[in-house]
């Protein structure tokens, strides 16, 4: 062991030597990381006492009557579709409308060269005049004889011949009479009137053409007042709307564009009998009376069907509420600008907004964007919304309906 201690004294005198000649760097080295410490806030050296302030965005809670519907794509059917053909054969001679006009039920559309019809009604004409004239000669022949008969001056078949060929004449002026009345009904369809109110399409036939009977399309009228809206629901849905329905008339609304805000009002009046397997949906349609003609044939709407109203709900924007470990939560701000976590109960969402069953108020103010940067206590900075101010509701805690 003492045979050792020359050794010993030679290596402490070696890492003295080091020490005295690279004590500075060393000391930076080991130094330099509690002095990032102290730097952070809330570090070991910071006690937690100076923060930064985070940016964020608030909204308002609000309290107020909330609908809830049902949404979906919905296509605008008319509520009347005809399709115009001629009853006659011939040339269409003149048209009477410009396309896309709205027509009136009586309205004339077209007119089919009548003069072959007026050649033939001249004919059955004749023809109704000459056989009434011989089956009135015949049935005063025949009341001769039959006189002539009761005084034994005549035979009994020359009677009975006489009054066979009366009989004959009168059923042929009656054959005459409904050719006649053809006749003018075959006439009447060459002037082609609508036989709804509505607005007539395309024209898909053009004056000079031949048209055949009940088969060419001349062109096509809706009626798109009133319409109906079509559109289908998950089946799981089918039970509460059928519920809902047979307790009251249930509303839809629809709006004919992406950016209009105001819808147009309707009602449900139909309920599919099946659902269709495929989809796993069922058909509804609603009607609406379409005064001002914003809802067109065709055209692609969205629907919002309302099964009920929540009264008094508060609601909050879904970009609020948060989820955590623990469940829901929103951070609420204080009258000092402090974030303070809270524990909600969420209820349905409705379009951009979700209702609170439980833990909020209205008049508070909720976070609803910034939550990441947040922890309870920490301080915030209400960022200006995207118009460029926040609005005064928000300022003040006010925005109850």
């Amino acid at each position: 062991m003492t045979a050792g201690r020359p050794e010993v004294h030679r290596i402490r005198s070696e890492l003295r030597r080091l020490l005295d000649s690279a004590g500075p760097v060393l000391l930076v080295l080991w130094l330099g990381p509690l002095a990032a410490c102290r730097s952070q806030p809330g570090g070991p050296a910071g006690g937690g006492n100076h923060q930064e302030t985070v940016p964020v965005t608030v909204a308002t809670v609000l309290q107020r009557n909330v609908p809830i519907q049902l949404h979906a794509i919905g296509t605008v059917e008319a509520s009347s579709t005809v399709s115009i053909k001629s009853q006659v054969e011939g040339q269409l001679a003149e048209i009477h409308f410009q396309e896309g006009d709205p027509v009136r039920k009586g309205d004339l559309l077209f007119t089919i060269d009548p003069r072959p019809f007026e050649a033939t009604l001249r004919q059955v004409e004749a023809n109704l005049a000459r056989d009434a004239a011989e089956a009135e000669n015949a049935k005063v022949e025949a009341e001769r004889l039959e006189r002539l008969l009761s005084q034994a001056l005549v035979s009994r078949s020359e009677y009975d011949q006489a009054h066979a060929k009366a009989t004959s004449l009168l059923a042929a002026v009656k054959a005459d009479q409904a050719a006649v009345e053809n006749s003018k009904l075959q006439l009447q369809y060459c002037y082609i009137r609508s036989p709804i109110d509505g607005r007539i399409g395309q024209l898909l036939v053009h004056a000079g053409n031949v048209v055949k009977r009940n088969e060419t399309e001349l062109a096509v009228v809706n009626q798109i007042r009133p319409v109906h809206v079509a559109f289908s629901v998950p089946e799981q849905e089918l039970p509460e709307i059928r519920q809902r329905a047979a307790a009251t008339r249930l509303t839809v609304e629809a709006f004919a564009t992406d950016h209009a805000t105001t819808p147009v009002t309707g009602q449900l009046n139909f309920i599919n009998n099946q659902v269709d397997t495929t989809t796993g949906t069922v058909l509804l349609k609603a009607f609406f009376d379409n005064a001002d003609e914003t809802l067109w044939p065709g055209q692609f709407v969205d629907v919002a069907l309302t099964l009920t109203i929540q009264r008094n709900a508060v609601v909050v924007p879904t970009e609020a509420a948060q989820t955590g470990q623990q469940g829901a939560y929103v951070y609420v701000v204080d009258k000092d600008l402090a974030a303070q976590l809270r524990p909600i109960v969420v209820g349905q969402t409705v379009g951009q907004e979700v209702i609170i069953s439980k833990g909020l108020e209205a008049g508070e103010r909720v976070v609803t964007d910034g939550q990441l940067r947040l922890a309870p206590g920490f301080k915030v900075q209400i960022k200006e919304h995207a118009s460029g101010l926040l609005s005064l509701r928000e300022r003040s805690g006010e925005g109850i309906e």
